[in-house]
């Protein structure tokens, strides 16, 4: 199935200015943190709200369950329309959805806000291919590794700004302070980001059919898909149950879950070092490598039954170093190798592969509780060690 497109003008050889892309990136952090504040947060809403565990559990999956939509319904607009429009239009429902989160006064409205967060919050995936686009090919997996670097600190430092202003002042404060942030962003990107001229002429309907042509006939595309999807189960079964652990095995709070995304913020910074090196060595390689270090982080979780308690938070920081420094290196790998498959479809390609890691992250935070309720931590531990595995054997073939 051929993808009618048009021209578009090719960026300048120096690429995106620096302020560009730290505007870019910082838009997209803001975006997918608001993915995120809900984790550290559930106890604190279930108590609010009068809603159980399970109840209160469902905002983070209805979230993550929204953005994969998003990605997959409203992502591949970006090579139909100017990618400008769509940012800005995206930051304003996204701010209006976080203000509507912190006004719910029961379970469903939070529910229902949650989910709209979700669709909206894939402006961080307009910015993304945005960024790709504006870069010239030598430069682009360095660019797209510095925009990625703020969206990857957006996820892990939203767990701990979470947790240390819920616990201060509540879990709606977060999201007040959360909606004026993405508004005031959605104001810079307004002022720095330039036009994009659209790839293609398609209608929404045959836009979307694409998709199935681009996955039928791109076999690196599924292969990445598939291995990033699998390593986004073991991290969401992680995340998704830290607070809980914690809690129940050291009486630690909100902000205690949060204060690990630090270490996994440490992670981040290998956004931009994997971006080179898949510039100069290939992203089969970086990925490859990525995936290995992710496997050596989980399976450190499983020393857990033999270490005394007094170890436990120790090994846990640098399992989280380890597994979010593969996790993030290996999506920069793969985003940098989708973006080269068929370059007037990188929104599609893009909302390709991330559609899977967040179905990925929505399947990996039900199996992670499922694993903690029945067999405790290991069977978390255990989940994530046997997805990166999996993912490993699948960039080897």
């Amino acid at each position: 199935m051929s993808t009618p497109s048009v021209s578009v003008a090719a960026p300048a050889v120096a690429g995106p200015s620096a302020p560009l892309v730290v505007s870019m990136a910082a838009g997209a952090g803001f975006a997918v943190a608001s993915l995120y504040y809900s984790q550290p947060m559930l106890g604190l809403i279930a108590q609010d709200l009068g809603a159980g565990e399970r109840g209160a559990g469902l905002v983070p999956t209805l979230t993550q369950l929204g953005y994969a939509l998003g990605i997959l319904l409203l992502a591949p607009l970006g090579d139909r329309f100017d990618r400008r429009v769509l940012i800005l239009g995206k930051s304003v429902l996204l701010a209006l959805a976080l203000a509507a989160a912190a006004m719910a006064a029961q379970l469903p409205g939070l529910l229902a806000a949650s989910l709209v967060i979700g669709l909206v919050a894939t402006l961080a995936q307009d910015i993304v291919p945005a960024a790709a686009t504006l870069a010239p090919e030598a430069r682009r997996g360095q660019v797209v590794g510095r925009v990625m670097t703020g969206l990857l600190l957006g996820i892990l430092l939203s767990r701990v700004v979470s947790g240390l202003v819920a616990q201060a002042w509540g879990w709606r404060t977060l999201f007040v302070l959360a909606a004026v942030a993405v508004a005031l962003m959605g104001l810079v990107l307004a002022r720095a980001l330039p036009r994009f001229a659209p790839t293609t002429t398609l209608r929404y309907p045959a836009l979307l059919g694409s998709l199935w042509a681009l996955w039928r006939q791109q076999p690196q595309l599924r292969r990445a898909v598939a291995s990033q999807s699998l390593l986004a189960v073991g991290f969401s079964a992680f995340w998704s149950t830290l607070a809980l652990m914690l809690h129940a095995r050291l009486g630690l709070g909100s902000a205690a879950a949060g204060a690990f995304g630090i270490a996994g913020a440490a992670g981040a910074l290998a956004a931009p070092v994997a971006g080179r090196y898949a510039d100069r060595l290939g992203s089969h390689a970086v990925a490859r490598l990525a995936i290995g270090v992710a496997l050596i982080g989980f399976a450190l979780l499983l020393t857990d039954a033999w270490l005394p308690m007094v170890a436990l938070l120790p090994v846990l920081v640098v399992s989280t170093v380890l597994f979010d420094f593969g996790f993030q290196s290996a999506l920069i790998a793969h985003q940098t190798l989708v973006y080269g498959l068929v370059p007037p479809a990188r929104s599609r390609l893009n909302a390709l592969l991330f559609t899977g890691m967040f179905v990925g992250m929505a399947s990996g935070g039900a199996l992670g509780s499922l694993a903690l309720a029945q067999w405790g931590w290991m069977g978390v531990a255990s989940l994530a060690t046997l997805c990166a595995g999996g993912s490993l054997l699948l960039r080897l073939r």
